[in-house]
């Protein structure tokens, strides 16, 4: 390789861009002083080096080079004193003015680097952002095929020499450029002086200005980069919604990011109820954030984008938020919580001096505020540093989040805090929730109605209960009801409590201690067909819900344990969703305890106590049926809010109810209802049956419906009863 030209032209930076206006231009303004530095190396090389003019030179080293290398003097230390380059080194501009935002400067005080670090950082960077210096490298290196910059070159640039203790520590793994994945020190199979330094292309990118997420990061971690963003918007903002966020965004305005723990952990009752107000905390305080779903991908790929992910939130001046974060989540934690003040630096191998004087006499890096979330309570095996966690409260977006969503213009035909009193949506997801219902509204061509809002909720806290619960999305309201005065009043009070339970159980903490829930748990006992199940999918229809009917056969196991496993997993979806759950003939699960005679008695009655106790802590909404009160357990009686019985109906609700089943239905003009209510004692789903019975009779002839067609229909709901049929009587 031959000696460059001395005296050769060295590009500066650019012209008429001031580092004010260009992002890139703190970085140019280093790089031309360093190509000085660069330029004044190579001349020196070049005095008295014999092989100067050999076209070979760099791929042999001859006896003369040899013994030019063996006479040369040792590099003299001058950091301190050079007094052109360490201003640059600071942040200022060769002239002494201020260079403006200077990224260069912004990432030595994040990630607590020294000059010489930052020296090292510009040095292994500059074959990245000018290529013209990678020759002059291969020359320096005296190897033409070694063109990024050694551990030595680095050195012999800032004018210190190889053996210095203190130097050779800025490139120990414990090091800010090597702990913070700022720099790669490669070849691990060659000495420390002749190692090639490498500077990961995002790192470049930032300095040149650009912010957006590349490699490994990109599609695992979305970004919320506006400082500001969700405020005016009172579903994002955190704050209210969350308590032990209130203020976050003053305190942080005024003490930076010192005033956050630089790790904590959040349990979240219901899904997604935390990322949305932490993250509108963190945007309000001036931060951006970095958000990291673990499900993304698999737990080893996730551990390994903790390093890259700390990195561009210090590169950023942004919080991190994970989650959910699942059960082993060791590797994960453990990286995350290394960005705490006082964490300890990764072990690795010996050199434990070299340690001291990597981490002692450089100023401390930038605490990065990481916010773990997710279902599971923090575990202390993940790691060894000390984490503060808490409960997030279990409650919904506020009537006043709603309404900030939603302009009072477009809810001017119905009450919107009546619409969404039931629904325990976090503030993002409501505000997705109106999103949608204008985006329902305009399918159908007109105004936002108090149905679109509640389909669109309905949407956004659709339960995983499909594998144990069939769901059924109420189509009735109050006017299917036949019921006398008093159960009905009960079914009014079932629908008052689940819509002010949080203002009476948690504001006015009438259920407190012994981790009680807030849930609504009602039995509706009657005989068969008095309206049990009609009644409770009219109540889900007033609240707003769907109605989701427990499968008893995929909740019963032969085995011991599974089905206590398997009511857990739909008590626990319950909870943190808006549905309403019907336990069908629950005495089937709800039973009475009975004497201990053997191990099936023993492990019946254990299930039964799972019941008793998961009630107490139940926070939804469920309704259980039964036939016969006397065959549910006192214990659960007592845990339940409400008790309704249906009665069987009498001669007047019976002709009520023949009148609805048939109020759409073509009769004929001398329909004799009266008749068939009086004489055919027969509840409202018998009724139902007659009258689908008479309807197909009717069907197949193509008349209306006759008085003979439904007293056949009665005659057969008493035959499927087992009831008496006098043959001969006219009715009969």
């Amino acid at each position: 390789m031959t000696t460059p030209q001395e005296g050769a032209p060295l590009p500066a930076a650019r012209d008429g861009e001031g580092p004010g206006t260009d992002p890139a231009g703190p970085l140019l303004s280093r790089l031309t002083l360093l190509r000085e530095r660069i330029a004044a190396l190579v001349a020196r090389r070049g005095a008295g080096d014999p092989t100067a003019g050999d076209p070979m030179r760099g791929l042999y080293v001859p006896p003369e080079a040899a013994r030019h290398l063996l006479h040369a003097p040792p590099v003299r230390e001058q950091v301190a004193d050079d007094d052109a380059y360490a201003p640059v080194l600071r942040g200022r501009a060769a002239d002494g003015e201020p260079a403006g935002r200077d990224r260069v400067a912004e990432v030595a005080a994040r990630f607590g680097l020294l000059p010489l670090d930052v020296h090292i950082l510009l040095v292994a960077a500059a074959p990245e952002v000018d290529r013209s210096l990678e020759p002059l490298y291969g020359y320096l290196n005296d190897d033409v095929g070694r063109r990024r910059a050694s551990v030595s070159l680095a050195l012999e640039l800032a004018g210190l020499p190889a053996h210095s203790a203190a130097a050779r520590a800025r490139f120990h793994p414990s090091a800010p450029l090597v702990r913070h994945q700022l720099l790669d020190v490669a070849d691990e199979d060659r000495p420390l002086p002749g190692r090639a330094l490498r500077v990961s292309e995002r790192v470049v990118a930032h300095l040149l200005g650009d912010d957006a997420l590349t490699g490994e990061l990109l599609g695992a971690v979305e970004s919320s980069d506006a400082p500001g963003a969700g405020q005016g918007q009172g579903q994002h903002s955190g704050e209210g919604f969350f308590p032990r966020l209130a203020g976050l965004a003053a305190r942080v305005r005024e003490q930076g990011s010192a005033a956050l723990p630089a790790v904590v952990h959040v349990r979240e009752a219901r899904p997604a109820a935390v990322s949305g107000p932490v993250t509108g905390a963190l945007n309000r305080a001036g931060l951006p954030v970095l958000h990291l779903d673990p499900s993304s991908r698999s737990a080893d790929d996730v551990a390994g984008l903790a390093g890259p992910l700390l990195r561009e939130a210090r590169l950023r001046g942004a919080g991190v938020v994970v989650g959910p974060v699942p059960r082993e989540a060791s590797a994960l934690v453990r990286t995350l919580c290394a960005a705490a003040p006082g964490a300890p630096a990764p072990e690795a191998g010996a050199g434990g001096e070299a340690r001291g004087a990597a981490r002692a006499d450089g100023p401390a890096a930038v605490s990065v505020p990481v916010v773990l979330f997710g279902p599971h309570p923090f575990d202390p095996g993940w790691t060894s540093v000390p984490v503060p966690s808490f409960d997030a409260p279990d409650t919904g977006a506020t009537p006043d989040a709603w309404a900030d969503a939603v302009p009072a213009e477009e809810t001017a035909g119905f009450d919107l805090a009546s619409a969404v009193s039931s629904y325990r949506l976090d503030p993002e997801r409501a505000g997705r929730a109106v999103t949608a219902a204008r985006g329902l509204a305009a399918l159908d061509g007109g105004q936002l109605t108090a149905e679109h809002v509640r389909r669109a909720a309905r949407q956004q806290s659709a339960p995983a209960l499909e594998r144990h619960a069939r769901r059924v999305e109420p189509g009735v309201d109050w006017t299917d009801l036949v019921l006398p005065a008093e159960p009905l009043e009960r079914l009014h009070e079932l629908v008052s409590r689940a819509r002010h339970r949080d203002r009476v159980l948690r504001e006015w903490r009438l259920r407190p201690g012994g981790g009680r829930g807030r849930g609504v748990v009602a039995l509706f006992t009657g005989d068969s067909g008095t309206g049990k199940t009609l009644s409770a999918e009219v109540v889900a229809a007033e609240l707003g819900l769907d109605l989701y009917v427990v499968d008893l056969s995929a909740l019963v196991d032969k085995y011991v344990g599974e089905t206590e496993k398997n009511l857990e997993r739909v008590f626990a979806e319950a909870d943190r969703t808006d549905a309403v759950l019907l336990f069908d003939e629950a005495d089937a699960v709800f039973g009475k305890r009975g004497e201990v005679k053997d191990a099936h008695d023993r492990y019946a009655n254990l299930e039964s106590a799972y019941l008793l106790q998961r009630l107490e802590s139940f926070d939804g909404i469920a309704v259980l049926t039964s036939n016969f009160r006397g065959n549910i357990d006192e214990a659960f009686t007592r845990r339940l809010d409400l008790v309704v019985d249906f009665p069987f109906p009498d001669a007047e609700h019976r002709l009520a109810l023949w009148q609805g089943f048939l109020k759409d239905a073509p009769c004929a003009p001398d329909l004799e209802l009266r008749c068939c209510a009086g004489e055919f004692e027969l509840a409202g789903g018998g009724i139902r049956g007659a009258a689908v019975t008479a309807g197909y009779l009717a069907a197949a002839r193509g008349t209306p419906l006759s008085t003979d067609d439904l007293l056949e229909g009665a005659r057969r709901e008493y035959r499927k009863a087992g009831r008496l049929v006098v043959s001969g009587d006219p009715l009969y």
